[in-house]
């Protein structure tokens, strides 16, 4: 059988994928979500003229030729700080102390920083007059109405992911919530006769579930939901009856172990009695016996299932290389659905299989004799069950098909495990 490039897999599950439906959710649950409308202001910042610093609202014509050796008297009328209503007017000869962010008086033209005047800065009580020490220009240190934005202005896109800074200037034009993506629902199903729940006791040939856990893991870090299916036997009517339960909750489920060629691998047998395998078997190396297939929700959505090898470390691989893509493609994201890569310098030999893409586990240093470079290290031992490398790994390096080993020395491209999207 002719295996799958990784690209040509990979577009052909991506094909037709569009984003959930839209939800709003507070601002304060909204990081990291995708915009699914446009978002307009809803009102115009700054809402009135007010201050840029702690000083005086002055008219600038009362202190034209202002210096420290003739400073300009002006009588203090009143003050002003942020959250209040000025109640006076300045008049000619007058100034009102104002604090930041506290709205210009009716009168003021200018605000004079305290620095500039014989005022004492800090708390203190309000002065009677004040000696006005430099000239000022009509709207000095005044933060004007609408600089930053206008009513009705588009402030965010749809697609963006949102940042602090996006939800701070939702926040700022009014808005408590947010139109976004809905979070993709994964459901997770472990098999194999041999697997007991995390921390449960454990028989004689029997070994904990890490890849249940590890996987959920993997879906929140890529900003969906999860929900455990439990772990089914080796058995074609119970991997199906989980299964069907994943498909009514869920619009991705992943089996992990079973779909191998084995005698009891029967993931894909039970699969196939709901839905219909549309791959099977892919270039990479580890997590070459991967399927995936689409199957009709009770709702008559469609859902995505991936059966993943049982391998801890070619689970989580193949996760990355293809299941990490489709959850941020149904969240909203367009362009940035994987991670980024960097080039970088092995400091040892790569072997890869004929004919397939190795994702070695790799730990990445700065390269001392290449500015702004990497140097990618073996984080241990390359085999498929071997976590402990995986743990120590911040990064795969990627042996081209092409390839069946790299030298010391050779450049490759190593995906960023420890880095998200930008």
């Amino acid at each position: 059988m002719t295996l799958l490039r990784v690209e040509e897999a990979r577009d052909r599950m991506l094909k037709g994928v569009e984003p959930l439906g839209a939800e709003r959710v507070a601002l304060s649950a909204a990081l990291g979500r995708v915009l699914a409308e446009p978002l307009l202001a809803l009102l115009t910042l700054p809402p009135w003229d007010n201050s840029a610093m702690d000083g005086f609202a002055v008219r600038a014509a009362d202190v034209v030729g202002a210096s420290n050796e003739a400073p300009v008297r002006l009588r203090v009328i009143g003050e002003v700080a942020a959250g209040h209503v000025p109640t006076t007017t300045v008049e000619p000869g007058t100034a009102v102390r104002i604090l930041t962010g506290g709205m210009l008086p009716p009168g003021a033209d200018a605000v004079v920083p305290v620095e500039d005047t014989d005022a004492s800065p800090g708390v203190a009580e309000r002065p009677a007059g004040v000696q006005i020490c430099i000239p000022t220009e009509v709207g000095a240190h005044i933060r004007v109405v609408g600089s930053d934005l206008r009513k009705g202005d588009r402030l965010l896109e749809p697609g963006e992911a949102l940042r602090p800074a996006s939800l701070a200037v939702a926040a700022a034009a009014g808005h408590g919530d947010v139109p976004v993506h809905r979070r993709p629902r994964v459901a997770i199903l472990g098999t194999g006769d041999e697997l007991v729940p995390a921390g449960a006791p454990m028989g004689p040939a029997q070994i904990h579930d890490s890849n249940s856990v590890g996987l959920a893991a993997q879906v929140a870090e890529a900003g969906a939901e999860s929900v455990s299916l439990g772990i089914a036997g080796d058995r074609v009517d119970d991997v199906a009856r989980r299964l069907r339960t994943g498909f009514a909750e869920a619009e991705i489920v992943i089996a992990s172990g079973g779909v191998s060629v084995g005698a009891h691998d029967v993931v894909r047998d039970a699969f196939e009695q709901i839905g219909r395998i549309e791959l099977w078997r892919i270039a990479v190396q580890p997590g070459k016996p991967l399927a995936y297939g689409l199957a009709t929700r009770p709702d008559g959505g469609m859902a995505h299932f991936f059966g993943l090898p049982g391998n801890p470390v070619s689970s989580f691989v193949t996760f990355e290389l293809f299941v990490r893509p489709l959850l941020r493609r149904l969240a909203g994201h367009t362009e940035l659905i994987g991670r980024p890569t960097v080039r970088a310098r092995l400091t040892d030999r790569l072997a890869s299989p004929p004919g397939r893409r190795t994702f070695a586990r790799v730990t990445l240093a700065a390269d001392p004799d290449v500015p702004g470079g990497w140097l990618a290290s073996l984080a241990g031992g390359q085999g498929s069950h071997v976590l402990s490398a995986l743990v120590a790994a911040d990064g795969l390096a990627i042996v081209p098909e092409e390839f069946d080993e790299l030298p010391a020395g050779a450049d490759v491209d190593v995906i960023r495990l420890d880095q998200d999207c930008p």
